[in-house]
């Protein structure tokens, strides 16, 4: 059995998965790198497929129909043989040192008395044109040097456990049924959350590991791109709603986390709505909420009554205004370009 599995979802691709597979090489025959062609029409498949003669014990190529992020993260799973699991998107890299550093954390964590179900890292926001590279650590928030429980996480608003940061034990995604819906950006943050009941030792390394690569006109964090998308933002919310109304007996540190996740994605999706400006969107925004309500009064209310979504909700157009001001946590969140 291979110690990790990284699966790289890749859609016309071509221009910069090189750079991705080749960082991640260096882990070696430990490693188990899928490389998920998702219907490119470019050089994808081909330089997939080369990989996969050139190193045939540690590449494989995986080829199917198009069917989004999502399901390229699905098809990963599906064929990882790997104890752990990790996703690195194709346009983005990993540090060697950190990435060693990883492989040793595992290896030594996967032989002791107690089984790890999440590994926690740090990533770089990879930005391009800017000088400065905003990291996204927990060192403040998170023990290091040790498994944990959720007892002893202690995330404040705009800390965030992105998939970026997360590789969790394989089997324990499918033990949570972990299935991301097809043809929908955005289904990172399902990926971030859905499995987070099953996870019950979770270990902090402080390293900075993933490279995030911010920049690209076409990227889903593109702001006018994610507005154009939005309808893809809304579902992936209603999904993370019905993910945490679903769960039962939840850890009071775990259950809290969730909430304040769900109140950001719900913010997000708000802050977009409100930035598209148009009837239909506020419409769709009234929509949005109207579904919380139904499924759920009690997180409904205690959503608005957040501190986000007080601001969120504000009447009339100055109060739309003041709403926009807030538009920072979503940079924060997203790393916007």
């Amino acid at each position: 059995m291979k110690l990790l599995s990284i699966a790289i979802p890749c859609y016309n691709s071509q221009d910069y998965m090189g750079k991705c597979i080749e960082s991640l090489l260096a882990g070696g025959e430990e490693v188990e790198i899928l490389v998920v062609n998702d219907g490119s029409s470019d050089r994808t498949a081909q330089i997939a497929d080369e990989y996969a003669a050139k190193y045939p014990t540690i590449v494989k190529a995986i080829h199917q129909e198009n069917g989004g992020h999502g399901s390229a993260v699905n098809a990963g799973i599906r064929n990882a043989t790997g104890l752990y699991f990790k996703v690195v998107d194709s346009d983005d890299w990993v540090n060697k040192e950190a990435y060693i550093e990883i492989l040793k954390t595992l290896y030594e964590l996967s032989r002791g008395p107690q089984t790890l179900d999440l590994l926690i890292c740090n990533f770089v926001y990879e930005k391009q044109g800017a000088s400065h590279k905003k990291v996204m650590q927990y060192r403040r928030c998170l023990p290091q040097g040790r498994m944990f429980g959720w007892d002893e996480v202690h995330m404040h608003k705009g800390k965030y456990l992105l998939m970026h940061s997360m590789i969790y034990r394989t089997q324990l995604l499918h033990d949570c049924n972990l299935e991301l819906p097809k043809h929908t950006f955005y289904v990172d943050n399902l990926f971030a959350f859905e499995p987070l009941p099953y996870v019950k030792n979770l270990y902090y390394l402080d390293v900075n590991f993933y490279r995030y690569f911010i920049g690209r006109d076409d990227q889903s964090v593109n702001e006018k791109v994610m507005i154009h998308r939005i309808d893809q933002q809304i579902r992936v919310n209603k999904l993370m709603v019905d993910a945490y109304i679903n769960c039962r007996n939840l850890n009071k540190h775990l259950k809290n986390y969730m909430f304040s996740y769900l109140d950001i994605i719900t913010t997000i999706s708000s802050i977009m709505l409100i930035r598209a400006g148009s009837e239909e969107a506020l419409q769709k925004k009234k929509e949005l909420l109207d579904y919380i309500k139904t499924q759920n009064r009690l997180v409904y209310r205690k959503l608005r009554h957040s501190l986000f979504g007080r601001v969120m909700n504000l009447p009339g157009r100055g109060g739309r205004k003041m709403s926009v001001a807030a538009y920072k946590i979503s940079q924060k969140f997203y790393g916007f370009n």
